[in-house]
């Protein structure tokens, strides 16, 4: 595996996604053994890993699989399937029919017809102490999250200011913001090399002076968080991603970039990006710049209730209350929030340009049995 700097961030969040794994593995098998926690983890930091494992092995326990095949899906949606089109997904439905609509209430994974994952959801998967954390990181950025929203054309909803709204509480400032200590600008996204076209990857404009580290630093127990689940998840993603921010050190290294430098350094995470969004409906949309063998993790806090995720092409929604997870390929479910209250999300997520910029491989599609259990499958 990958050799992590021992001054990173990201080392203590591979010791604890290690830990996860294996009370994981236990959990499922029934295994009552006791799994030490790691020396470098502190108490609430141990406890909150434990309840991430609890509830990832309760919902691999409870598979619910489709009648949908993921790549022939995949191939049937345009490169910019960005779910808003409704005659583009009328004709997805016929093609691609789903049965009788259900609410999800209890923790479960959801499998395409060949037992790839498309979905993992996860409610009350994370503790109390990091979702008060990421309410206070969220406060800290409201200068940030306020520029964030635009007047112009609803078509740019992700910051369109009719989608917020403001919140009772008077702390949170609505809007969205993409974080990463190492990204292309939209736009300017090379597929491997040579950089024909001159563009390089930089700070996120969100990251970039003196305040930087410090969003970065407030943001690395949700971080922790997000990446210990996706190491169960799909771990060849995992480790993909983590060999690409490595060569990325080096490459800023060799360019003279410190600041970039410092940032990877305080960047707990294995996603490269995250948005940060804060009391905004989310309309049905898919994400087709991400990958569709890819997961994106998202992780919802705040003070709100009758939280409801809709994924309309797999005829499902999530009882999405505070504390959940949800992994799934952005790309491929198409998926909206609606709520009542003060809702804040933190999706993390990747930018296969920068796996492409680094050489490095995509990873197939996460399989149901890549966690080698007996464990039936329910239609």
């Amino acid at each position: 595996m990958t050799s992590v700097p021992p001054d990173w961030a990201l080392l203590t969040t591979c010791i604890a996604s290690d830990f996860v794994q294996q009370l994981f593995d236990c959990n499922v098998a029934g295994n009552q053994q006791s799994i030490l926690p790691p020396l470098t983890l502190d108490v609430p930091t141990m406890l909150a890993c434990r309840q991430l494992a609890r509830v990832l092995a309760d919902a691999y326990s409870n598979p619910i699989q489709l009648d949908l095949d993921m790549i022939w899906y995949n191939e049937a949606l345009d490169k910019c399937s960005n779910g808003r089109i409704a005659k583009h997904e009328e004709a997805l439905l016929q093609k691609f029919p789903h049965g009788s609509e259900r609410l999800l209430e209890k923790p479960s994974v959801i499998l395409d017809s060949a037992g790839r994952i498309i979905l993992w959801y996860l409610p009350d998967a994370i503790s109390p102490w990091i979702q008060a954390e990421m309410e206070e990181a969220t406060v800290g950025m409201g200068s940030l999250l306020k520029k964030s929203m635009t007047s112009g054309a609803e078509t740019k909803w992700r910051t369109f200011s009719g989608n917020f709204h403001n919140s009772d509480r008077h702390r949170l400032t609505p809007g969205c913001i993409n974080l990463a200590p190492c990204w292309f600008q939209q736009g300017r996204e090379p597929y491997g090399f040579p950089l024909s076209d001159g563009f390089s990857p930089e700070v996120s404009a969100t990251l970039k002076g003196e305040g930087g580290p410090e969003v970065i630093i407030s943001m690395q127990h949700s971080a922790l968080l997000a990446s210990a689940a996706l190491w169960v998840m799909h771990p060849k993603l995992y480790w993909a991603s983590v060999t690409t921010q490595i060569k990325l050190a080096r490459w800023a290294v060799a360019h003279g970039l410190s600041d970039m430098c410092t940032r990877l350094q305080f960047w707990a995470s294995v996603f490269n990006c995250a948005a940060v969004i804060c009391n905004r409906q989310c309309p049905l949309h898919r994400d087709p710049r991400f990958t569709p063998e890819g997961f994106d993790v998202m992780t919802s806090v705040g003070h709100y209730c009758n939280g409801l995720m809709t994924l309309s092409n797999l005829g499902i929604q999530l009882q999405y209350n505070l504390g959940a997870i949800v992994g799934c390929s952005g790309h491929i479910v198409r998926h909206g929030v609606t709520y009542t209250g003060d809702c804040i999300v933190w999706a993390w997520f990747m930018h296969d340009s920068l796996h492409n910029f680094m050489g490095t491989p995509r990873p197939s599609y996460g399989t149901y049995m890549d966690v080698d259990w007996d464990v039936s499958v329910s239609a």
